[in-house]
């Protein structure tokens, strides 16, 4: 097992001091920094991000060759709270005064912040992909933020970041989350060059972040998992929640993705309703309303062609329920969206 000390005194730090010790080369493109590694340490790469007021990302895809501990200084100058979450793979965490490790799994999230002084373990395994998503808060530069109302969060929360001199260690390990998997994908699927990739992919780290406080604020009010299903069926579950999504226009019913699945219909609809805040139906519904949105945006078909691509039968149908959620029928869409290109 390699430990490797890491003494951050700013944000970039980090990823520096990791090349240092692993390898490999750092790309700067605008504001993100890619450091790409093949060696016999690992394979893959990290990604670095800062933006304004103390936010920064770190993402993971790699592979280390070898078994790492990342031994990580809590600074004075450059402590922050620390959000975590492994959509592929698994890692665990320690802090200096403990003794034991804890494992974070796959799909649970991790949230950490240390004393001044204090030491952060990671210890992740060998020879294990690892897609892991790390959120850095510091506290003083996000506090100055207009828009940062930290008064809005839970009591225990709200401690964690007022405590802008770091007298205080915290923990919080969060249960199965699968929704921060898909915002994982879609921020890996960001797109476009400069300024606006970076205020897209900042747009992302946020809605993970509300992830994070939300589920803390449900462990803290008690709310468990769903009685009738178990990780290994939740985990099903979204399986043929992204299927939905790749083929949005395959003609589904409960009774077939029941069969897909070996799950009965009941739990189907709740983990459905547990994970993405809608039965099966409506969850199949709302993805072919994002998708025909895209494809109003993306495409020249008219909408009679998008509708029957994306599997409605019903023009008639599908203009109200468009018109339901978007607030504007898919014509006056599409209209509008000309209107600005032609401008």
């Amino acid at each position: 097992m390699i430990t490797i000390d890491i003494i951050a005194n700013s944000q970039k730090d980090l990823l520096e001091q990791i090349q240092q010790k692993i390898g490999g080369s750092i790309i700067n493109n605008w504001n993100e920094s890619i450091l790409t590694i093949d060696n016999e340490n690992a394979k893959g790469t990290l990604r670095f991000v800062p933006f304004d007021w103390g936010v920064n990302l770190l993402d993971f895809d790699i592979t280390l060759r070898k078994e790492f501990v990342f031994k990580i200084l809590a600074q004075p100058e450059f402590n922050p709270i620390r959000f975590l979450y492994p959509s592929v793979g698994s890692f665990k965490h320690r802090f200096g005064v403990d003794n034991t490790e804890k494992k974070v799994e796959q799909f649970q999230s991790l949230i950490f912040t240390n004393k001044t002084g204090g030491y952060n373990y990671l210890h992740f395994i060998k020879n294990e992909h690892l897609n892991l998503n790390l959120i850095e808060i510091v506290r003083k530069q996000f506090l100055q933020k207009r828009t940062s109302n930290v008064s809005s969060l839970n009591k225990k929360l709200y401690e964690v970041f007022a405590d802008t001199d770091h007298e205080n260690r915290f923990s919080n390990y969060g249960t199965l989350n699968l929704k921060m998997a898909d915002l994982i994908k879609k921020l890996k699927k960001v797109k476009g060059k400069g300024m606006l990739r970076i205020l897209k992919i900042e747009a992302v780290v946020y809605e993970i972040l509300s992830l994070h406080i939300q589920q803390h604020n449900r462990l803290l009010a008690g709310v468990p998992l769903p009685t009738s299903l178990d990780k290994s069926e939740l985990k099903i579950i979204r399986k043929l929640s992204v299927l939905i999504l790749k083929r949005p226009e395959k003609d589904y019913s409960l009774e077939d993705l029941s069969l897909k699945s070996g799950l009965t219909q009941s739990k189907l609809q709740d983990g459905f309703k547990f994970l993405y805040n809608r039965t099966v139906t409506e969850y199949i519904r709302h993805v072919r309303l994002e998708s025909a949105r895209d494809l109003i945006r993306t495409t020249d078909l008219n909408i009679s062609q998008i509708v029957y691509s994306i599997g409605f039968s019903s023009r008639s149908y599908f203009s109200k329920i468009f018109r339901e959620k978007y607030d504007i029928t898919p014509n006056q869409f599409k209209k509008k969206l000309t209107a600005v290109l032609e401008q």
